[in-house]
Order: structure tokens, then sequence, then C-alpha cells
């Protein structure tokens, strides 16, 4: 065999070659290497609905999902999601035609703009973006165009000017995350109308990520962009059962969309995975139907374990910027004497025994996040108290 190392052209994918081994791996590894308490990486400390998982079980032992599921995933779960987005938002949905399961949310965005970008594309990007979007953007031969989310007034807001600067006659999509991961920030309907205006008057693609949909806080809520005018036939909207019932190593994720665009998301995903998760797409079918006093207690919760850490967070000189949504807390480590998160944060376990996520990653200009930190609040509240009372030490 040739020795492949003496190559003047490198093993990986060009277009990959900027990325190396994701933020969220490298943090983890760091977490076990030192025994440190892991607010990094965004998994719950404990399983969701004991119900939920006995119908996984379920399944499993009544052979659903054994073997191949159907490619565009189980009729049970595709009807579950439709009636879902009937429920919660008046949104209409043809179960065979308009609903694609895929392996968690990770693929539907991969399957999405592999399906829908081409060489020389632009792709507008709500920046800090959780680093796949970046990844899939590439592999597909597009361009990605940040538009940032700056603070103000105490969380992250769009400039509406500044995105609609951002489209140009090459731009063939907008990519939208809302409620927002690493800011916790969640679009307004304002925000979400003018996002829609833009789309209609330039006839442009909108993906957008709602993973987070049932996790907002305060007086916050989640409004599908399929839902305004001239929106639905243009928005492929995607999310999933990990973050709504701490499952995520099931990744079980779905896409909603007009026939056309599910159509050509499918023609890219079925050479991805094909098909994933049979049992789990069961027993997700199944925590869709929960009542609505599980999605309230969940977010009830998690909106108490917000604040339990971001008041330690405070109390330990971090500027703590509000989330309202996800279960992520960015922090502006500048009230420390600190300026580099990448550092911060690969010192952090040495010094706390705690891990979190530099946000410099999330950006195209590391610069501009260059002070940033995310932590995550998804664990249990012994995990936070612990978390709190180390993190204490930076105080002093």
């Amino acid at each position: 065999m040739a020795d492949m190392t003496s190559s003047p052209r490198p093993l990986l994918n060009r277009r990959l070659a900027e990325f190396g081994t994701t933020v969220f791996a490298e943090m983890s590894a760091l977490a076990l290497r030192t025994g440190s308490i892991n607010l990094g990486q965004g998994f719950p400390d404990t399983d969701g609905p004991e119900e939920v998982r006995e119908a996984a079980v379920r399944a499993l032992r009544d052979g659903r999902g054994n073997q191949y599921p159907p490619g565009p995933g189980v009729p049970e779960l595709r009807t579950a999601v439709a009636a879902h987005q009937r429920r919660r938002y008046g949104l209409s949905f043809d179960p065979d035609t308009e609903v694609l399961v895929t392996a968690g949310a990770t693929e539907a965005i991969a399957a999405a703009l592999l399906a829908l970008v081409e060489p020389g594309d632009e792709v507008v990007a709500l920046e800090p973006y959780y680093d796949s979007y970046a990844a899939c953007v590439a592999l597909a031969g597009g361009r990605r165009v940040p538009v940032t989310l700056r603070p103000q007034g105490g969380r992250f807001r769009l400039d509406l000017d500044e995105l609609r600067d951002a489209v140009t006659d090459r731009t063939r999509l907008l990519l939208i995350n809302t409620p927002h991961n690493p800011t916790g920030t969640v679009l307004t309907r304002e925000e979400l109308a003018a996002i829609a205006e833009l789309a209609v008057e330039r006839d442009l693609l909108v993906v957008t990520d709602e993973v987070y949909e049932h996790l907002v806080y305060d007086d916050a809520e989640h409004v599908p962009l399929a839902t305004f005018p001239g929106m639905r036939e243009r928005t492929v909207t995607i999310s999933s059962a990990g973050k709504t019932f701490s499952f995520t190593g099931w990744k079980v994720g779905w896409i909603t969309a007009a026939p056309e665009l599910v159509t050509a998301v499918r023609s890219a995903k079925q050479y991805l995975t094909y098909v994933s998760a049979g049992p789990f797409q069961y027993a997700v079918a199944e925590a869709l139907a929960l009542p609505d006093s599980y999605f309230d207690g969940f977010r009830s919760d998690l909106q108490r374990k917000r604040d339990l850490l971001g008041d330690g967070l405070r109390a330990a000189g971090f500027e703590v910027y509000q989330p309202q949504g996800t279960y992520f807390v960015t922090t502006d480590i500048t009230p420390l004497g600190e300026k580099d998160a990448y550092a911060f944060c690969h010192a952090l376990p040495e010094r706390c025994g705690v891990v979190a996520i530099p946000n410099s990653v999330f950006y195209d200009a590391p610069d501009v996040g260059r002070n940033q930190v995310r932590f995550a609040f998804c664990k249990k509240d012994d995990t936070l108290s612990e978390a709190v009372d180390r993190l204490r030490r930076l105080a002093s």
C-alpha cells in the first residue's frame, strides 16, 4: 500500500480542514480527564420520563423498529409530530408527505443544507452559531454569511438592518435558530415578522432550528417562523426529542415542511443514515402526546435551575446574560479580569473543577466572542450547587 502521508494532497476534504475536533468532544474529554463537573456539553445528567423510557422498552420487546423502519420515519411518529404542530401552533402538516424523521436535529440540519445549497450559494446565519452549521454549509459548498447577535440590555439582540444588509443576489437561504444556542435569546414576534417579510421579498428559503421550542422562560414565547404569512411553503422547520424529553442519546429528530422541501431533504438524508433509532421512534410518538402538565413542569424546573446557576455565576463575578430559552447561560468573563475565553475554559478545571465552553468557537471571527463563556444548567440541583460552590473560588 502506498504511503499516503507523503502525498502532497491532504487526506481530509479541504472543506472540513478548518474545523478540526468539535469543541464539545474536546471539553467533555477534559472534564473526564480532570474529574471536573461538566457544564460544557448540553446533555442532562438524569433521564426523562419513566413512561417514555418504558415505551422504548416495550417497542424493543414487541419487535417494533428492531429492523429497518420506513425511510421517512415510522407512521406513528410522523402522525404524532403533525398532531403536535397542529395542537401547539395551529400548523397543519400531512404526516405522509410533510414530515421526515431524522437522526436528531444535527442530521436534519446537514440533510437540509446538503439538499438545498449548491456551491457558491450564500447562507445567512445568526452568529454565534452551533458549530455544525458552519461545517454543513462548507460541506454543501456554500458560503456562510454571519449576522451577529450582540449584547444589549442584558441579553443578545438581532440587528434587523444588519440582517437585511447581509442578503445579496447570491443568498439562497436563511439559517435561523430560536430559541438560540448559545445565547439563550428567543426571537420576538416582531423580529420573526421582519425575517418573514425579508424572506418573502427576496424569495429565500429558510431553515429554522427550533429544538428548544419547549424551553422558554419568563414572559418569552416560542413562535414558529412557519406560522407567518408566506413562510409555510419556504420554511424547513427542525426539532427533536432530545432536549424536550431528556433522551439526547436517542437521536430522534424531524423536519416539517411543504412536500417539495421534504422530498428534497429526504433525497440527501437517505444517503446519510437512511434510517435510525427504530424502537425509539415509537417511544417519542408517545412522548409527544404527553399532557401539557409535563411540558409546563419541565420548563418550570429548568427555569429554576437557570436561576440557581445564574445567581451563582453572578456571585462568582461573572456578568450573566439572562437566557430566555434553551438550557445555557452565556457569561462575560471581563469582570473577572479575564480576556480570553478559550484559555479561561482550559484553565477552569484546574482552578475550580468545572468545565464550560468558550463562545469564541461559535463565531467566524473569534475575537467577537473572545470574552464569552457558556455554561449548561440542565443538571441535577446537587451538581449545580456544587459547581456554584467551586466557582466561588474565582471571586477570591
